[in-house]
């Protein structure tokens, strides 16, 4: 006995499939910025240094002296040799009056001649022309503040969203071959 035999055939089913691919597009543009530096406050405040010099007393010792205090000074030298110049003739006068009547009357003359008029030695020393610390100098220092106020800088920084274009791909099937199965029994 023979058994009935089954054939199958099957077709495969082809697709052609037509692709398009998707595109995208990104940029993304800079972003804006705007910086601003303010400029420092600065605050400078000074006084001036004040310096002080006397030579007064040194021009005296070189014998430069304003004509006031010149005048008072022969003034007063003036008046003192007056004062001396009394005292002479006021000792002489009773010098002469105390041997006049001793018979001395020319010897006691020839000698007050001598006195005043003999040879007079000039004293004689090294003197240092300014006398020394006779320049005064008295110096007040100025000072200088300084004030700085620092700014901060002004920064306005806006960002850009990026530029993003995208088109989908498609996929476009078309059944080329459909599938199909047969089936066949052999007896």
């Amino acid at each position: 006995m023979r058994l009935p035999q089954i054939q199958i055939h099957t077709t495969d089913a082809k697709i052609d499939l037509n692709i398009s691919k998707p595109q995208q597009y990104i940029k993304q543009p800079k972003a804006t910025q705007r910086i601003e530096q303010p400029a420092a406050i600065l605050d400078i405040r000074t006084t001036r240094g004040v310096l002080k010099i006397d030579s007064s007393q040194a021009r005296r010792d070189l014998g430069m002296i304003g004509p006031l205090e010149s005048s008072a000074n022969y003034a007063q030298k003036g008046k003192q040799e007056v004062l001396k110049g009394m005292a002479r003739r006021a000792r002489e006068g009773r010098q002469m009056m105390d041997n006049s009547g001793k018979g001395h009357g020319r010897a006691t003359i020839q000698g007050i001649a001598k006195q005043n008029h003999g040879p007079h030695q000039a004293q004689f020393n090294i003197k240092f022309v300014p006398s020394v610390g006779s320049v005064k100098i008295d110096y007040t220092p100025g000072t200088t503040d300084v004030n700085i106020q620092r700014r901060e800088p002004i920064i306005d920084a806006k960002v850009n969203k990026p530029i993003h274009e995208y088109t989908p791909g498609k996929v476009i099937g078309t059944m080329v071959q459909r599938p199909d199965v047969n089936i066949d029994v052999i007896i």
